[in-house]
């Protein structure tokens, strides 16, 4: 009888808590696709990547025919003309792979470019999702387009300060 009693008051306080808190579920993907401004900004992105990538594959044609060359007149050149070409293939490459960091790398050109096109669009939605959490007073947001992914949490909730004390900090 005692168990059936504390299976029934158990199950009543795991309801109670449950509703309780509200929370919501969206999938920002969906919401994304769906608007225009972030569909042209992530053609025009697209298109950005697209001319870098065309620009640089045709500088790595342009050094492997320079490779090619070099290796069929390999044996007709003096130690130090084969040097001076190792050096300038060299340097080409060099010149390729730091191009290609500072166009597609982290932080590079398509990051900052990202950043500029998608980032104010990406702001909206959070701050609509914002707005309607607290309309509707809802304690969490979860973003289901990513794996799950907390958008909005009510700061009340946040016992950061709380964990803090508890360590001796502050």
């Amino acid at each position: 009888m005692k168990k059936i009693i504390f299976i029934a008051c158990s199950l009543l306080l795991v309801t109670t808590m449950a509703v309780a808190q509200k929370y919501a579920i969206i999938d920002t993907r969906y919401i994304l696709d769906k608007m225009p401004a972030y569909t042209q900004a992530q053609k025009q992105l697209d298109d950005i990547a697209a001319d870098w990538q065309k620009d640089i594959d045709g500088r790595q044609m342009a050094l492997d025919k320079m490779y090619k060359d070099f290796e069929a007149e390999q044996v007709m050149l003096s130690d130090d003309l084969k040097k001076k070409r190792e050096d300038q293939l060299f340097m080409k490459e060099k010149e390729m792979r730091d191009l290609q960091r500072q166009r597609f790398g982290f932080e590079g050109d398509l990051f900052k470019k990202r950043q500029e096109l998608i980032k104010p669009i990406q702001d909206k939605v959070y701050n609509a999702v914002q707005k309607i959490s607290v309309a509707r007073g809802y304690d969490f947001v979860l973003d289901k387009s990513e794996g799950i992914t907390i958008i909005f949490a009510d700061p009340k909730l946040d016992k950061s300060e709380d964990v803090l004390k508890e360590l001796g900090v502050r």
